[in-house]
């Protein structure tokens, strides 16, 4: 192939050779992705319906939820499509679909991730100017920006990927379209161009993560401070899986982009693409609602009003249809 015109579709990395084994990928990105779509739905409805829960944590919180719902719905559709059709196609104008969408979803998320460290740090550290600091418009100035930031880093990586000529095949050593990957097939030195701005944008995401950590370093000394040893039990579990999540994110996103470009294994580029992309949005609404009493009892209460719901439909449907009878 001359030149990225004449491509007209990809071909992405397969989890496995074997028809057995790409059906258990699939049953298993499937199982992944319900569980996912199930939990980020139910925290999204909780906190839109429930008006207890109109806060700016929880209003960071949602949109966490629907930014984790768009990113894994980037990606793992598409790859249990493959797997179970047995195919590693994508066209080229969904490769760069998937590589825009991705990146927009993935940096906003980041970003709200460093928000909400803030969030945690002036409620635990400073509860008495939390109004003051995250009141109602300051959550209208930030959540936005998050947004914006993702949209602006999507468009300059997505134009930049994709205005490279391309001449080394259209084989993507991954199970979606990620940008080092498609930065291998280039035959010009303008790939250089994408590759800085790819620095660029790791160093700025070390920045908020160095910003995370200090926060949650002035949030442990605050917790460290508080008598009661089950009050620090209870803010530690809410911060550690918190944190943990975050630096698996940041550190395994650093890896696929930075990594030097050594003959290293596909293997182990999935298996770190699996863990930015793939495990964060699951992992999150078990982290963020598993120690939250109040969004496990609204989330109680929305399931109790539509099963009651649903036992009134029916015996109004009963009661019609004996009627008529």
């Amino acid at each position: 192939m001359s030149n990225s015109s004449s491509i007209t579709e990809f071909l992405l990395l397969a989890f496995a050779d074997t028809r057995e084994l790409q059906l258990l990928h699939f049953w298993l990105f499937l199982g992944i992705y319900l569980a996912a779509l199930l939990a980020n739905g139910l925290i999204i409805t909780a906190i839109a319906c429930d008006h207890h829960l109109h806060t700016p944590m929880y209003f960071f919180l949602l949109n966490l939820s629907i930014l984790d719902l768009g990113s894994i719905s980037t990606t793992v559709p598409k790859a249990m499509a493959n797997s179970l059709w047995d195919t590693r196609a994508i066209s080229y104008t969904g490769c760069a679909a998937q590589v825009f969408f991705f990146f927009f979803l993935i940096s906003a998320e980041y970003s709200l991730l460093t928000v909400m460290s803030y969030d945690r740090y002036v409620a635990i550290c400073q509860p008495l100017h939390y109004g003051t600091l995250l009141g109602s418009r300051a959550c209208v100035h930030m959540a936005p920006a998050a947004w914006g930031s993702g949209f602006l880093t999507a468009v300059l990586h997505t134009a930049n990927t994709f205005s490279i000529p391309l001449c080394q095949g259209n084989a993507v050593d991954q199970f979606f379209c990620e940008v080092p990957q498609v930065l291998k097939l280039s035959c010009s030195d303008t790939y250089l161009r994408e590759v800085g701005l790819i620095i660029l944008s790791c160093f700025l995401g070390f920045g908020c993560f160095l910003f995370i950590v200090l926060s949650y370093v002035q949030i442990f000394r605050a917790v460290l401070r508080i008598p009661s040893e089950q009050g620090r039990q209870k803010a530690f579990s809410m911060c550690l899986p918190h944190l943990a999540v975050v630096s698996l994110f940041i550190t395994t996103g650093l890896f696929a982009h930075l990594k030097p470009p050594l003959h290293l294994p596909p293997s182990l580029d999935l298996v770190a693409a699996v863990l930015y992309s793939v495990v964060p949005p699951t992992l999150n609404p078990l982290i963020y609602s598993m120690r939250n009493q109040e969004l496990k009892d609204a989330v109680r209460k929305m399931m109790a009003g539509c099963l009651s719901a649903a036992i009134d439909c029916l015996h109004s449907s009963a009661t019609d249809c004996l009627c008529m009878s």
